[in-house]
C-alpha cells in the first residue's frame, strides 16, 4: 500500500500537470491561428497606441503628468490579454464544440480552469513590461532599479487578478451566447474606474467605490508609488491580490452553478 505522502505528492503531481500542461495545450489549441504579427499587432502595438493617446491628450487637458499616464497604462495594458482570454479559455470551448469534452472530465474543476487562465497571465504580464519598457525608451520614464521587484510583483498580481476577472466573465458562456459584449463592456469600465487614465479623485464616489471592487485598481495606486521613489505599499498589493483572490472564487461558483444548469437544459454545446 502506497503511503499516505506518497499518494499526496502523486496527486500534487497529477494537479501540476492538469493545471500546466492542460493549460498550455488548451492554449494552443485555441489559438492556434495566431500568427506572430496578429500578436505584435494586437497585444503589443495596440497598448503602445493607447499609452501615446493618452499621454498626449493628459498634456493637452493638463490633468495629470506623464508619469500618471505612463504607470496608469503599463498596469492596465495587461486587460487586453487577460480578459478577452481568460474570456476565450471557457467561451471558444463552446464555440468550437470541446466543451462537453473537458466537462467529461473527472478531474477538479479548479485547477483545470485555472490552467486555462495561467497562459493569459503570463501575456498579461508581458504586455505590462513591454508597455513599461516602451514608456521608458520613447518618453523618458524613469524608475528607481530598486523599484523593480516590487513592480514586479506589482504588474504579477494585477494579470493574475485580471485573468481572474476573465474567467469570470468567460463564466457566463456557458449561459449566454455572445459573451465577448461583456467583455468589450469590462474593457471599458476597467479603462474609466480603475484609474489607470482618469484620477479617481475626479469620479463621482459611487465610482470610486466600484473602482475598489475592480482589478488592476490597487496595482495601478502601488506601481505610481513605486515609481516615485515610495517604496512598495504592501496593503495595495495586498489588497490586489485580494481582489483577484475574489474573482477567482467567483468564477469557481459561476462555473460550477452553469454547468449544473446547462446539464439539466442539455445545453452545453447550443450555440
Amino acid at each position: 500500500m502506497p503511503s499516505l505522502t506518497s499518494r499526496a505528492a502523486s496527486g500534487a503531481v497529477r494537479t501540476a500537470r492538469l493545471v500546466f500542461v492542460g493549460g498550455g495545450i488548451s492554449y494552443r489549441a485555441l489559438f492556434n491561428w495566431t500568427t506572430p504579427p496578429m500578436f505584435i499587432g494586437t497585444l503589443l502595438v495596440g497598448p503602445l497606441l493607447q499609452l501615446l493617446f493618452f499621454v498626449f491628450l493628459g498634456r493637452q487637458l493638463g490633468v495629470a503628468d506623464d508619469r500618471f499616464y505612463l504607470l496608469g497604462n503599463a498596469v492596465i495594458a495587461s486587460s487586453t490579454a487577460c480578459v478577452y482570454g481568460g474570456t476565450m479559455a471557457i467561451a471558444n470551448e463552446r464555440r468550437y464544440g470541446t466543451l462537453g469534452a473537458v466537462l467529461l472530465s473527472p478531474r477538479h474543476r479548479a485547477p483545470l480552469w485555472f490552467g486555462r487562465a495561467l497562459p493569459y497571465v503570463l501575456n498579461g504580464l508581458l504586455i505590462s513590461v513591454f508597455t513599461l519598457t516602451a514608456a521608458s525608451i520613447l518618453l523618458g520614464l524613469r524608475i528607481p532599479l530598486g523599484a523593480a521587484p516590487g513592480l514586479a510583483a506589482v504588474l504579477l498580481a494585477a494579470s493574475a487578478g485580471c485573468s481572474a476577472f476573465g474567467l469570470a466573465l468567460g463564466a457566463l458562456g456557458l449561459r449566454f451566447r455572445d459573451v465577448f459584449l461583456v467583455s468589450n463592456v469590462a474593457g471599458s469600465v476597467l479603462l474609466l474606474l480603475t484609474g489607470a487614465n482618469v484620477p479617481r479623485d475626479t469620479l463621482p464616489g459611487w465610482m470610486r467605490a466600484a473602482g475598489e471592487v475592480l482589478p488592476l485598481t490597487h496595482a495601478a495606486d502601488a506601481a505610481r508609488q513605486l515609481s516615485a521613489g515610495g517604496g512598495l505599499d504592501r496593503g495595495l498589493l495586498g489588497a490586489e491580490a485580494a481582489v483577484g483572490a475574489g474573482y477567482a472564487l467567483l468564477a469557481v461558483a459561476l462555473l460550477a452553478a452553469f454547468e449544473r444548469g446547462s446539464r439539466r437544459r442539455a445545453t452545453l454545446d447550443v450555440m
